[in-house]
Formats: structure tokens, sequence, C-alpha cells
């Protein structure tokens, strides 16, 4: 579900140059990087690329979901990680991707973890806007 506008409580700005050869910066300067395709997709790679900055704004989020799902269920996350690996390939509609999240979470049994990551699925803000848009499979290390 969508929110409305007059409910945002922040709204990140960032601008593009020269698209996936360029350049990306924010209004408030604490991210300004060289954007460059990857070497496997012809790109010098000297940069980072879009994927990377998906990955990591979606593992960020998706921590964040674990934390809100672990108070909830009285769960010890402390020395949790979570990494999302973020592919590009070509699809009918031209290019796609796919994303792998995986969590490791020391305190917790497998049963547990994989449970935590299936509610922190739910409430991720990341996965809200990706769903039913792209494949989001999640694995407990």
């Amino acid at each position: 579900m969508s929110i409305q506008k007059s409910e945002v409580l922040y709204t990140a700005v960032a601008t593009a140059e020269n698209g996936r050869d360029g350049r990306v910066s924010t209004d408030d300067g604490r991210l300004d990087v060289v954007v460059n395709p990857p070497k496997e997709m012809g790109g010098n790679g000297a940069g980072t690329n879009p994927e990377q900055l998906f990955a990591a704004g979606y593992s960020a989020c998706f921590q964040g979901a674990l934390g809100v799902v672990a108070r909830n269920e009285k769960a010890d996350i402390s020395g949790s990680t979570v990494t999302a690996h973020v592919g590009i390939g070509k699809n009918d509609d031209g290019f796609g991707i796919h994303v792998e999240i995986t969590a490791t979470i020391p305190n917790v049994d497998r049963a547990t973890a994989q449970d935590l990551i299936e509610k922190a699925h739910q409430v991720c803000p990341y996965s809200k806007a990706t769903r039913g848009n792209i494949t989001v499979n999640l694995a407990v290390a």
C-alpha cells in the first residue's frame, strides 16, 4: 500500500548526471559518487553502479525491518547482518533485476531466523515497493 504525500516523513533527493556513466549526488552533499557500468556490462568498472547503490539501500532497509520484527518477537538479533545481492540482466522488456537477501542472525536458531526474515520481508519498504515487480529470494546464512 502506498502512502499519501501528506504522510511522508522524509524525502531523499538525488540527481544523476550522464546516467550510468557519470555522477550521482544528493542535495545535502552527503553522497557524491562516480557511477560507471560494471566491466561485465562493458563499462570500465571504475565507479560504483546503480545496482550497488540499490543493494546498499535495500540491505540497510531490510536490516531495519528485521530490527522492528525482532523487537516485536522479542528475538535477539545482535550481531546480525543482511546482505543484498542485486543482479541485472536482459529480459523480454530490455533489462530487469533480481535480488537475493541473505541474513546472518547468530543468536537464534535457523527456523527462527527464517521466520524473522520472512516477516521482515512483509514490512520492509523496499520489499513492499518491489513486490510483484522483481524476484526477491530470502535465505538464512
